[in-house]
């Protein structure tokens, strides 16, 4: 049988930290638990794996005998040597044969020659440990104006109704964690979290830049050139806007706290910036041509 890498089972580097190879560990036999892999018998194996190779680096004084004898020998000849070892002879008589005797509910030949068969807990009673459930992910859609205000929401997971309210201001792309509704825990351990992840599509005629608003404003010529009044809508309302004289296509005016809501702080709202856009007249009249064409000559 070939030499087995426990480092390389559980993932991790020969440099690994114990809070390493705990952590690899739980990792790896929540995956593979019997449990949550009923009849599954690849992962069942991997489960024996896992065990077998945590037992060995979890405990400092077998890690370090690993370390020290089991890279460079044969599985054969390290049951021979330890075996030696242990009854105080010499000899070799007994010899294993290769291959022999070894069936997958059992340890690797060289775990069973370097540390006798002997099996901690966590073989004997992997159904016993306490696992996470599994987090689980979903993805919401809602469009912009559903998060002007906070936007009471009911989903079904898993056959569950969850009732939430997403916070106005919450960003495109945002991850809202809710602790405990994920999948069971296995063996009474806690359950998994759920993730989800909102999308929000923009439908309006507002560009959004984190809390602020972007917005287009067209402007007539005339009242660009001579100043006035006009109306145009912010997020939820109305507000009029005095248009100084001889006002220039591109030229900006920011509208402080009619911009979006700030996420979690309530009462705070970021910025509408408007841009003005100058119409030009169509459809022009020959006297209206005739004016156009004094102001020329006028210039």
């Amino acid at each position: 049988m070939d030499f087995i890498d426990y480092y390389q089972t559980l993932g991790i580097q020969k440099t690994a930290s114990p809070e390493d190879i705990k952590k690899a560990y739980r990792k790896f036999a929540r995956k593979y638990h019997p449990d949550v892999n009923p009849d599954d018998k690849e992962a069942e194996r991997k489960f024996k794996e896992i065990n077998e190779a945590n037992e060995v680096l979890s405990n400092p004084e077998n890690r370090a005998k690993y370390d020290a004898y089991g890279k460079d020998w044969k599985h054969g000849e390290a049951f021979e040597q330890q075996r030696g070892r242990s009854s105080g002879s010499a000899g070799r008589s007994g010899s294993a044969s290769s291959g022999g005797g070894f069936s997958e509910s059992d340890f690797s030949d060289y775990f069973e020659s370097m540390f006798g068969g002997a099996r901690s807990g966590n073989q004997q009673s992997g159904r016993s440990v306490k696992f996470k459930g599994q987090d689980l992910h979903a993805e919401l859609h809602l469009n912009l104006r559903d998060v002007y205000e906070d936007f009471p929401q009911v989903l079904e997971v898993n056959g569950n109704k969850i009732r939430l309210t997403i916070a106005a201001g919450i960003e495109n792309g945002q991850t809202i964690k809710i602790p405990g509704k994920g999948g069971q825990g296995v063996n009474g351990g806690p359950n998994g979290d759920l993730f989800i992840k909102i999308n929000l599509e923009n439908t309006t005629e507002f560009h959004r830049i984190g809390n602020n608003l972007h917005k287009n404003v067209a402007v007539d010529l005339y009242t660009a050139m001579l100043g006035g009044e006009l109306v145009t809508d912010t997020f939820n309302s109305k507000v009029k806007l005095k248009i100084a004289p001889e006002t220039q296509h591109g030229d900006k005016v920011k509208l402080k706290g009619k911009g979006f809501p700030v996420y979690k702080k309530k009462g705070e709202f970021g910025d509408l910036i408007l841009t003005y856009s100058i119409s030009n007249p169509k459809n022009l009249t020959e006297r209206e041509r005739e004016l156009f064409n004094e102001l020329k000559h006028l210039r």
